[in-house]
């Protein structure tokens, strides 16, 4: 003997459907469509039944369709350079949040900083009709995108702005987060100050660049071009920075990195040389005062503890979201461009002073 087939249900050998769900709660299929999409209406008796058969038929509601009644498909695109980066993890959650709360899909890919995968991807997403898109761009020209937002796609861009196209932008404070955790080691007395940041065509990389000029020149202070580098974040890269800067006629007492990558991979350098960053007068020898843009996992348990200008990557991920959800509710007005204020942790690695760091380097 075979289950019983319930007999209000004709058999489907195919997916559930909203006819198969009306049958078997006994409703109306337009009540079926009103549970299923969320709509005022319906008894909350009657919506609890349609519920249930729902999760006993396992009905899963057909976006398909409802894309081609509503022309949105409840979804939107995120991409960023590398999701492997805690600081797009941070961003990429607070942004699935609000799209939670919308009740959308939050689709995810990684440019790997290369323009023309970036644009690949945003038009892929694009292809799949999603709602709205949220990049962090690698490229520097966005015009490819004004016709998919004249056609109603919205977009907000994070970290940096779009190119050649007035878009809505969540911006951290670079120039001054940067030229602040400079002036903090210049207090405690630092002179030669050295800077390690990416490549200097990267938006961000090129302002906090700009800070740490700004803040040795406001300062009164030389900066002698073997005391800065920009490059890609690797370790071969790093080490030859950190040679060059810390030996020879004029070597650096302080180092500020640009990127929580950059100060991680100095870490390790400082490591391998048994040196260490920070410390106090008459510490272990090769003491270098350190402090970094970007707060990273860990920082407050390294000793010493390491100083940073930390940004807000969940605030950016969470306004970035909001205000793209309210462009798709219709809100309108010019592209809004809001920044972010950064904070100095101070932990005790940029705070050796320099006649500390002259007598152990």
């Amino acid at each position: 003997m075979g289950a019983e087939i319930d007999p209000r249900v004709a058999v489907n050998r195919g997916r559930p459907t909203m006819k198969d769900v009306a049958a078997h709660a006994g409703v109306g299929l337009k009540t079926v469509s009103r549970v299923v999409n969320n709509e005022p209406g319906v008894a909350a008796e009657m919506a609890d039944r349609v519920r249930s058969s729902i999760d006993e038929l396992g009905f899963r509601r057909n976006d398909s369709a409802r894309l081609l009644r509503t022309g949105q498909t409840s979804t939107i695109g995120l991409i960023m350079e590398d999701i492997g980066d805690p600081f797009y993890s941070g961003l990429t959650r607070a942004a699935e949040d609000v799209a939670h709360r919308h009740g959308a899909l939050l689709l995810i890919g990684s440019s790997d900083e290369e323009p023309a995968r970036e644009r690949q991807l945003t038009l892929s997403f694009c292809a799949r009709r999603v709602d709205g898109l949220i990049i962090i761009p690698a490229g520097k020209d966005h015009r490819y995108l004004l016709p998919e937002i004249e056609a109603g796609i919205a977009a907000v861009f994070v970290d940096r702005p779009a190119g050649l196209i007035d878009a809505d932008v969540i911006l951290s404070d670079n120039e001054g987060g940067a030229y602040t955790g400079v002036t903090h080691l210049i207090k405690q007395g630092h002179q030669a100050i050295g800077f390690i940041g990416d490549s200097a065509d990267i938006y961000t990389a090129g302002l906090r660049h700009r800070g740490y000029r700004e803040a040795m020149r406001s300062a009164g202070l030389r900066v002698d071009e073997s005391w800065v580098v920009l490059a890609p974040p690797e370790a071969s890269e790093i080490a030859r920075a950190l040679a060059g800067m810390t030996t020879g006629a004029a070597p650096v007492t302080a180092l500020f990195c640009g990127n929580n990558r950059c100060t991680v991979l100095v870490l390790r350098e400082l490591a391998t040389l048994g040196r260490r960053p920070g410390g106090h007068a008459g510490g272990a020898a090769g003491a270098l005062a350190l402090a970094g843009f970007d707060d990273f996992e860990l920082a407050d348990m390294i000793n010493p503890p390491i100083t940073v200008v930390a940004q807000d990557p969940g605030e950016m991920g969470r306004l970035a979201a909001e205000l793209l959800f309210r462009r798709l509710a219709g809100e309108r007005g010019p592209a809004q461009r809001i920044t972010l204020s950064t904070q100095l942790i101070v932990r005790g690695s940029g705070e050796v002073p320099r006649l500390a760091a002259d007598s152990t380097v």
